[in-house]
């Protein structure tokens, strides 16, 4: 039930009892649009499938939540200049490695520098409420720790993340708060400091 708590959460899957509420907000029904306007930040388990258009340049990805706004679009046409320029400050800003820069085909792209293309687009929204779901699968170690210090960055800017990760090392390492699904039912809620790896 973890993934999909987090796809309910962001839009992805209907509710099907209950509701969502965000900063005293029913979100419910709301769009995935509104819902980022809303101020969630979303990055999926599955990155190829729901995190990227792989078709599309690394550019045109990492403005995928913004491109209808300004700077990126004036009454409904393009500035490629600004996808451009903002490309490139992510690029180096996040460290992605890209063959061929702001140019290169996502599809291209090794799946660890994938998946920081999407948390940078993420995290680059600012949303108060930011959901990471296996953020860290199939990347090499670099890239492991360093998703984990944009983590608690973030965390440390007041910012709310919900980290769902079957990786228990990872939980024990980067979480303040656990709270442990079993059965689609969550069992346990407690600070990380009570709670040791066994009893998770």
């Amino acid at each position: 039930g973890q993934v999909e708590r987090a796809d309910t959460i962001a839009g992805l899957t209907k509710v099907s009892s209950g509701n969502i509420r965000l900063g005293g907000k029913d979100i419910t029904n709301e769009t995935i649009r509104s819902r980022t306007e809303a101020e969630i930040s979303y990055i999926p388990e599955d990155r190829q499938s729901y995190g990227l258009v792989l078709d599309f340049d690394l550019s045109t990805n990492l403005a995928l939540k913004q491109y209808y706004k300004k700077p990126f679009s004036r009454k409904g046409i393009l500035n490629k200049e600004e996808f451009e320029k903002f490309g490139t400050e992510m690029i180096h800003k996040y460290d992605i490695r890209s063959g061929q820069g702001i140019k290169t085909q996502v599809r291209s792209m090794s799946g660890g520098n994938q998946q920081k293309a999407i948390i940078a687009r993420e995290i680059e929204l600012q949303s108060p409420l930011m959901i990471f779901v296996q953020p860290t699968r199939g990347v090499d170690i670099g890239a492991i720790e360093n998703i984990h210090k944009m983590l608690i960055q973030e965390r440390d800017r007041g910012k709310a993340i919900l980290l769902i990760s079957l990786e228990l090392d990872e939980i024990m390492n980067v979480a303040d708060t656990i709270g442990v699904i079993y059965n689609g039912q969550l069992q346990k809620i407690a600070s990380r400091e009570s709670l040791t790896t066994n009893e998770v």
